[in-house]
């Protein structure tokens, strides 16, 4: 199974999954760069998956449903372009011969979800939208602090060598914030220095790993030591673990 980043826009990226025949996209925010993925590979679209319902995510799947005839699965509590057919947290798809399974991870948006498979002889595959970001994780533009919590607790009590498949290259920007917060995490700074190094190349930073974002990434620290103190020493107001996420949050939202 072939797993390919498209960019979008400025710094999205589109996900295509493809066995040599048959494709399926996630997150299609601009139909263009699919119908050129296609035509280069020679592919036909067969489904597209959606996580959440910004038009960031939504833009290209009408004309791309339309062209192809691919089946569209979306959030069942959002709205997605219809028609659709809704999945939850518990649901499972069969994507390319691949079982994924639906998570349900609320916090950017209400009802977002993630798709997770497990393919024999490969590493996992997470596509989280933008719950999850390499070194940081989505606005809380609908959701709770507590609730993208939890979220988060989900997406980093999968294997470790599963594949990070974010929408988004926001990877160094996430990075200064995490460094700002955990100076001295060598991981981290490590981490930073492979990805300067991809960007300069043109390459993507991502798929990042389960088991890097748990080094590195803050918003799957906050309840260790070093990010909990980092935290305190910014708002002193917060004191149990929700109120140290929800001001981690807050801090990297003012973050320059």
């Amino acid at each position: 199974m072939k797993l390919i980043p498209l960019p979008a826009f400025s710094d999205n990226y589109i996900w295509l999954l493809h066995d040599g025949q048959r494709a399926a996209v996630i997150d299609p925010g601009d139909a263009e760069p699919v119908r050129l993925a296609l035509q280069q590979h020679g592919l036909q679209l067969v489904l597209i998956l959606v996580t959440h319902h910004h038009r960031d995510h939504t833009g290209g799947v009408a004309a791309l449903r339309a062209e192809t005839g691919a089946t569209v699965f979306g959030p069942a509590r959002e709205n997605v372009p219809a028609p659709f057919t809704p999945v939850q947290g518990g649901d499972s798809l069969d994507v390319l011969g691949l079982r994924f399974a639906v998570l349900d991870v609320p916090g950017h948006t209400a009802g977002h979800v993630a798709f997770h498979a497990e393919p024999a002889g490969e590493a996992p595959l997470l596509f989280c939208g933008d719950t999850l970001f390499s070194g940081g994780c989505g606005r809380l533009f609908e959701g709770t602090p507590a609730q993208m919590l939890a979220s988060l607790d989900a997406l980093a009590a999968l294997p470790g060598d599963t594949r990070v498949c974010c929408a988004h290259e926001y990877t160094l920007s996430n990075l200064r914030f995490a460094l700002a917060v955990e100076p001295d995490n060598q991981a981290l700074l490590d981490y930073q220095t492979r990805c300067q190094r991809q960007r300069a190349d043109q390459s993507p930073t991502l798929p990042s790993t389960i088991a890097t974002e748990r080094e590195i990434n803050p918003f799957l620290r906050s309840r260790t030591d070093t990010v909990r103190r980092a935290v305190q020493a910014h708002d002193p107001e917060a004191r149990d673990e929700v109120a140290v996420f929800a001001a981690l949050r807050e801090w990297k939202n003012q973050f320059q």
